[in-house]
């Protein structure tokens, strides 16, 4: 069956999801009749692949363990014309499904996040303070480095067009995989879109997979990575005119010995100061060849897009 002409997708990554796994089935088939379910399992160690199955739907064992490589594995081995990512932790709201799938095809959109709120009298369990403030800031870091307007860059509820996923390389292992398809879509400059969804707690006896510091550090690390890979210059610059200032620093009270004195005593300094400079100088054309090289991973993934068609999503 098809939504307004077009397959539907819906991918589920999960990793010990027993407890949530056949509800979050059941809420979506609800909520879109016609949308074709694929639940990817990531080694869990309890029952979710035989709920899942229990439920009729494809479940495809994914081996390498991390969410990004259920991510990769998802993009590429499904086939639709439009993919809905959600978590299979039962915390998204399923009925959203529709208003999201309308917004990119109406808008003309490849990605459409699912923004989280959570109602008042489960916000603290739903949606804990920590997670909401470490998520604001990350999110903010990622808005100030590469643009953009995101409310909630971390988001598991996603929904995309077939050529965001078909030229999305998924580097990204683990939960840092939502930094990542954030910042694909900026560096393209693909147009994007927020709905707000409710969010809220899991079902009983289910536990989260996240944990507060290890994660937020990852989620953190992927974005200097990212910002070193995507924005070279910018980098490379910094770190050339921070090595300029401390040779320019080091140097100026020996020039002033210098022209007071005529004598230059201290030549450690001199060429400590001359070797820094050097190494500033080298940073800089380093930054300018790794920018072509960037400019030309841009062009690629921007053919890669460019070559699959929007299935006619009533232009």
């Amino acid at each position: 069956m098809l939504y307004r002409g077009l397959k539907v997708a819906l991918i589920v990554p999960c990793y010990n999801e027993e407890i949530a796994i056949a509800q979050v089935i059941r809420d979506f088939r609800n909520a879109m009749s016609g949308i074709a379910i694929f639940v990817f399992d990531n080694n869990s160690i309890d029952r979710t692949a035989l709920v899942a199955k229990g439920e009729n739907v494809q479940v495809i064992s994914v081996s390498l363990r991390g969410k990004g490589n259920v991510v990769r594995r998802m993009f590429a081995d499904v086939d639709a014309d439009i993919y809905v990512m959600v978590d299979g932790d039962g915390t998204y709201d399923a009925s959203s499904v529709t208003k999201m799938v309308d917004k990119l095809i109406d808008e003309h959109l490849d990605m459409v996040v699912g923004t989280r709120t959570a109602p008042q009298d489960t916000a603290g369990s739903a949606y804990r303070r920590g997670h909401k403030f470490g998520n604001h800031i990350l999110t903010q870091s990622v808005i100030k480095i590469f643009g953009g307007g995101y409310t909630d860059m971390l988001s598991g509820y996603r929904v995309f067009t077939k050529r965001y996923v078909k030229s999305f390389p998924a580097l990204s292992k683990g939960f840092e995989i939502e930094t990542e398809l954030s910042i694909h879509a900026l560096e393209l400059r693909m147009p994007y879109g927020e709905i707000m969804t409710p969010y809220g707690a899991r079902p009983e006896g289910s536990e989260s997979k996240l944990s507060t510091y290890s994660d937020g550090l990852r989620i953190l690390k992927t974005i200097f990575r990212l910002y070193v890979s995507e924005r070279p210059l910018s980098f490379y610059s910094i770190c050339a005119a921070l090595m300029a200032a401390f040779s320019v620093i080091i140097t100026i009270p020996v020039i002033g010995e210098f022209f007071t004195t005529g004598l230059v005593p201290r030549f450690p300094t001199i060429i400590l100061s001359a070797s820094v400079m050097v190494s500033a100088l080298l940073s800089f054309f380093c930054g300018l060849i790794l920018d072509n090289v960037t400019k030309g991973r841009h062009e690629m993934k921007r053919l890669a897009y460019l070559a699959i068609p929007l299935h006619d999503m009533e232009i």
